[in-house]
């Protein structure tokens, strides 16, 4: 089989759909350039709490965050986790993505400029409408409004 494929080849994706959810989140903690206690409690509760993770152990999710960490150090890091992500997130589950990377900005009360360049990027890399995406924003908001 040659390196590039051929249209009508498949490609399988590299990790699972709930392993690029758990990317997607790992790179939204991280683009402020730190990875908070906040945001990794608040990936783990997710992935503990949502139907959509339910095949996913502590233990996956765990190595998924590490494993995305690790490659996010590479030279090229985020164009790869991007492309993964890419490659294993099927259409129906983009807008829940979206949603994820909202919330995990979310948890530590402050949204920066980097956090929300990386949501525009991944909105427009997701394909999710400006209008799901105001309503997914708004979401968040309202529910990590501190009194």
């Amino acid at each position: 089989m040659s390196a590039k494929s051929s249209p009508s080849e498949i490609i399988e994706p590299v990790v699972s759909a709930q392993t690029a959810m758990v990317y997607v989140m790992v790179v939204a903690a991280v683009a402020d350039g730190d990875l908070k206690e906040d945001e990794v409690k608040t990936i783990a509760d997710l992935v503990d709490m949502l139907p959509v993770f339910k095949d996913l152990t502590g233990e996956t999710a765990r190595g998924a965050i590490s494993t995305c960490t690790d490659l996010l150090e590479n030279e090229d890091g985020l164009d790869e986790v991007l492309s993964i992500i890419d490659h294993a997130l099927p259409g129906q589950l983009t807008e829940t993505a979206y949603a994820l990377a909202c919330d995990v900005v979310a948890a530590d009360g402050v949204a920066t400029q980097e956090e929300l360049r990386w949501l525009e990027m991944l909105r427009d890399k997701l394909n999710v409408s400006r209008l799901h995406a105001a309503a997914i924003e708004w979401g968040t908001r309202v529910r990590f409004a501190h009194e």
